[in-house]
C-alpha cells in the first residue's frame, strides 16, 4: 500500500509536500534499523512537514514497516507532537502555581481575546498557536509567558499587545 501525495501548484519558493515526503523518506530510510528510532523520526519529520497529519503517519508506518496504530499511539501519547498545522510562532502561557496566583489566567482570557482563538488552537492566519505550560521555570517574576524560546517576566494583560506586535511583522 502506498501513500500518494499531491504537489502544491504555488510559486512562492517553499517545498511542495512530495519534496518534504521525499526528505522524510531519506530520514526514515537512515534511521529506520536502529532501535527506539520512531520518536526521533517522528520529530525530524515534523520539523520538515511542519505537523504530523494521519496521511503523514500512514506514510511513516509504511515506511518503516510498522503498524499505523504504533506510529499513531507515539503522536497522540506525547504533547511535542502536533496532527495540526502550527503556527510560525508559539505562545506558552504559564500557569504554574506563582504565575497562575499572580495573573496567569488573566493573560490566557486576554489572549484569547487579541488573537480570536482558544487554548490549544492556532490563528487562521497561521501566525500563531497559543498554548499553556505547567512551569517555564521563571516562578520569581511571575506572571510569565514565552513566544517560541523567549521569556516574558512580570507580563500583566496591557503588555500583551506590544509584545506580540514583535512577532506580527
Amino acid at each position: 500500500m502506498s501513500c500518494e501525495v499531491k504537489e502544491c501548484q504555488c510559486c512562492c519558493g517553499e517545498e511542495n509536500d512530495q519534496q518534504k515526503y521525499d526528505k522524510i523518506a531519506e530520514v526514515i530510510a537512515k534511521y529506520k534499523t536502529r532501535e527506539g528510532s520512531l520518536i526521533q523520526i517522528l520529530h525530524l519529520s515534523q520539523n520538515i512537514y511542519g505537523y504530523l497529519p494521519l496521511k503523514l503517519q500512514r506514510f511513516i508506518a509504511e515506511r518503516m514497516e510498522k503498524p499505523l496504530s504504533e506510529v499513531s499511539g507515539v503522536v497522540t501519547f506525547y504533547s511535542f507532537f502536533s496532527t495540526e498545522p502550527r503556527g510560525e510562532h508559539t505562545i506558552r502561557v504559564c500557569l504554574g502555581t506563582a504565575c497562575y496566583v499572580r495573573g496567569g489566567k488573566k493573560l490566557v482570557d486576554r489572549l484569547e481575546e487579541i488573537l480570536g482563538i482558544e487554548v490549544g488552537e492556532t490563528t487562521e492566519d497561521r501566525k500563531f498557536t497559543f498554548e499553556v505550560a505547567r512551569c517555564i521555570g521563571a516562578c520569581g517574576l511571575a506572571p510569565a509567558m514565552m513566544i517560541d524560546d523567549v521569556v516574558y517576566k512580570q507580563v500583566n494583560p496591557d503588555k500583551l499587545e506590544s509584545i506580540l506586535a514583535k512577532y506580527k511583522k
